[in-house]
């Protein structure tokens, strides 16, 4: 398994390496490989517009591949991530973490279409975060 991280973009993001463990986490040994690209808000709404016909950047996109032995791209802007995690009043790094992971859940085929599924998706999600030292995105804060 690889991880191919590219970080296309101005904003200021965790390390490649820190990508990496995320998406290893989440892939639990599949053994196929996963690009990950960390764009700016430019190319986060074209990749909106071109596959969702969306318009405006999403935090967090995910293409599954159709060749053996790789898994797929997820691309991940950084500005809508930044302003989440702001909003959320979350560490910048651990936002990320979850956008990674919910991105590789995606290419595994989770989905969050049906409340069902979004509850499965959502407790793997926090199993795997609560693995990396990481809240849970889904409770309320208590300030």
């Amino acid at each position: 398994m690889t991880v191919a991280v590219q970080i296309a973009c101005t904003e200021e993001v965790p390390s490649a390496r820190e990508f990496t463990r995320w998406a290893a986490a989440a892939l639990a040994g599949d053994g196929r490989d996963v690009c990950l690209r960390v764009v700016g808000e430019a190319e986060g709404a074209t990749l909106n517009a071109r596959f969702r016909h969306r318009d405006g950047a999403t935090n967090v996109l995910a293409f599954p591949a159709m060749q053996r032995g790789v898994l797929g791209d997820i691309a991940i802007c950084a500005a809508v991530a930044g302003r989440e995690a702001q909003e959320r009043e979350r560490p910048p790094p651990d936002h990320y973490a979850h956008l990674v992971i919910h991105g590789v859940l995606h290419l595994l085929g989770m989905d969050h279409a049906t409340s069902a599924e979004a509850s499965l998706m959502e407790a793997k999600e926090v199993a795997l975060l609560r693995d990396l030292g990481i809240a849970n995105p889904y409770e309320e804060r208590s300030t």
